[in-house]
This record gives C-alpha cells, structure tokens and sequence, in this order.
C-alpha cells in the first residue's frame, strides 16, 4: 500500500535531491542528500541501494563519486521509485486485524490506494523538480563561474 509509507516518501525525496542536484551528467554524495534531507546517512544507504538497483539511481564510485540519474527525470514518476523501495520492503502482518478491518477499513484504503497510484503514475520527477523551481528553490550552477581578467 502506498498511503503513508515513509520509506516510499523517503524514496521519492531522495530522487528530487538527486535529479535536483545532479541530474544525469553530476553526482551527489549519499552524505550530501542525508544532511540536505535531515536524514541520517546509514538510513539512506538501503534506499539508495535499492534505487540503485532498480537502474532508477546510477551509482559513481570513486573520490568524485556518488549517484546521478539512471534515466531521464521525464522517465521517472512517483510510482516507479515507489516499487522499487517497496519492492525491497514487504509489508508485514503487523497489522490491524478482525472483521471490520478486512471487511470495512481495507476495502475502503484500498480504494484510496488505487486512485492515489493513479495519480501517481501521472507524475513525474521533471514535474516536481519544475514545482521546486516555481517554489523558489535554487538549483547549483552546473559548472562554477570563473572570471579572467
């Protein structure tokens, strides 16, 4: 189920910061994309992996390494990164149980799951990266502005 899933948000926050820091041909740092997002590196790691993975994340190894898109930001939407961390994680039996849960609640979620996948087919990581922008975020410059005299 997608509804409330912090690993699936997690996900897809990782992979705006990717696309919205690197892009195709940069990289970013796992430790860059932790102290952005508030998260501790070692809690990313399973998430990057599996995005990685998946071919959504292009791993860079090396002194300048670190992760670039695996496909263009147009290419990618929220369902995709959503699969491929959940994919990784299957939901346990945890959960609530007894007859009005399986036979009110889950149905009901259910449907709430369906049409929010949907929409979430319909968006991709291009559109966020442009809501970002229109938020008045700032994108780093791609190469550093050097002057001559």
């Amino acid at each position: 189920m997608i509804l409330r899933r912090d690993r699936a948000m997690t996900a897809v926050l990782i992979m705006l910061d990717v696309a919205f820091h690197a892009g195709r041909s940069n990289a970013v740092s796992a430790a860059d994309i932790a102290e952005r997002s508030g998260l501790a590196r070692r809690g990313i790691e399973p998430l990057l992996q599996a995005l990685s993975r998946s071919g959504l994340l292009e791993s860079i190894r090396g002194p300048r390494g670190g992760y670039r898109l695996g496909r263009p930001r147009r290419d990618v939407t929220l369902v995709s990164i959503i699969e491929a961390v959940l994919n990784d994680d299957p939901e346990g039996s945890d959960g609530p149980q007894g007859p009005l849960f399986h036979k009110v609640i889950e149905p009901c979620w259910s449907g709430f799951d369906t049409k929010l996948t949907e929409q979430m087919r319909q968006t991709t990581l291009d559109e966020l990266v442009r809501q970002a922008e229109e938020a008045g975020l700032k994108r780093p410059q791609s190469e550093p502005i050097t002057f001559s005299i």
